[in-house]
């Protein structure tokens, strides 16, 4: 994983005070809409005190551009990637910057009413959440979204048994020291919810308002649906496997392994009944079960050492107490 260089910071705020909230907006191409989403942010906003980090992930329209102009008007931050680096980049990107005690994430096509916001952050504070992520009930999108995302959301559902109906609505509030724990990259920000829980959060949804696209195009493409199940298999496993892979990989090759030699018994059996068996595929099958099975048991023995060599490089640490008192 190659890591992406670190962003250009236009302007800073002043550093004595810590606001309510950070808005965290990653922005391609978005020229069109960044004067609107700021002032509708500010007018929602406007019983909190909040700054926004707009991250422009190399757009090659004039977002750079407009976010300069604007920056004199908001409390903005502008940060810039000189290439685009995908949405999990400028995120984090992003929370690494924010200073809020929450921290709220908003797309910039518009289509996610910053008015709800305020709704989310009061939905967070009276369930004690540390997540809560929108759901976009009535979705005003093509149906060519829409299918997608109803087939990603199911699969998200049923293999983290989290029961969330819209893991990648653009729109979430985490408290601080949730946002800052997650380390994103490749398509992770639609598992944002699932990581924050499995990194022991408490994570919950509320209904938010979606609406039509009114400037530009989508960025969504068939090749995201890809990568993101790609991204869906990465998360599953750091989270069940990483500090056992002998679990994953034993288990499976322990089944192809005794699915190998059974096949080889059965033929032995027949060449001591003398039948021949040099030119059977079942005899090239139960040889290919075998070698594959060991294989995979050897690769979770290698993982296996490798965690444990791990854990034997961490300190030491001592914990020794005062006297008591009498």
């Amino acid at each position: 994983m190659t890591s992406a260089p670190p962003p250009q910071n236009l302007r800073s705020m002043d550093n004595t005070s810590r606001p309510d909230v950070s808005v965290v907006v990653p922005a391609y191409n978005e020229s069109e809409s960044l004067s609107e989403l700021l002032r509708e942010t500010a007018a929602a906003l406007s019983e909190h005190s909040y700054e926004v980090i707009a991250v422009d992930d190399g757009s090659t329209d004039d977002t750079w551009k407009v976010l300069r102009g604007l920056s004199d008007e908001y409390p903005l931050i502008c940060l810039r990637f000189g290439t685009n680096k995908g949405k999990a980049a400028a995120l984090s990107a992003g929370f690494a910057r924010a200073r809020g005690k929450l921290i709220a994430t908003i797309d910039a096509d518009l289509q996610d009413d910053p008015a709800e916001i305020p709704r989310l952050i009061r939905h967070l504070r009276e369930n004690d959440l540390d997540l809560v992520s929108g759901w976009k009930k009535k979705r005003r999108d093509p149906v060519t979204k829409k299918v997608p995302s109803r087939l990603f959301n199911l699969a998200v559902r049923l293999t983290t048994r989290i029961r969330l109906h819209d893991f990648n609505c653009g729109l979430k509030v985490y408290r601080a020291k949730a946002a800052k724990t997650l380390r994103l990259f490749g398509e992770m920000h639609r598992y944002t919810p699932v990581i924050t829980y499995q990194n022991g959060f408490a994570v919950g949804e509320k209904a938010v308002n979606h609406r039509p696209r009114k400037y530009g195009q989508t960025k969504y493409g068939v090749s995201r649906f890809f990568r993101g199940y790609a991204d869906l298999l990465t998360v599953l496993f750091l989270h069940r496997y990483s500090v056992r892979p002998l679990h994953l990989f034993g288990g499976v090759g322990t089944v192809l392994s005794v699915a190998g030699f059974g096949i080889l018994l059965y033929l032995t059996i027949l060449w001591f009944g003398g039948e021949g068996i040099g030119d059977r595929p079942l005899l090239l099958l139960g040889v290919l079960l075998l070698i594959v099975g060991l294989q995979f048991v050897s690769l979770g023995l290698l993982g296996e050492m490798v965690v444990r060599m791990k854990d034997k490089s961490a300190p030491l640490v001592r914990e020794t107490h005062p006297p008591e008192r009498e």
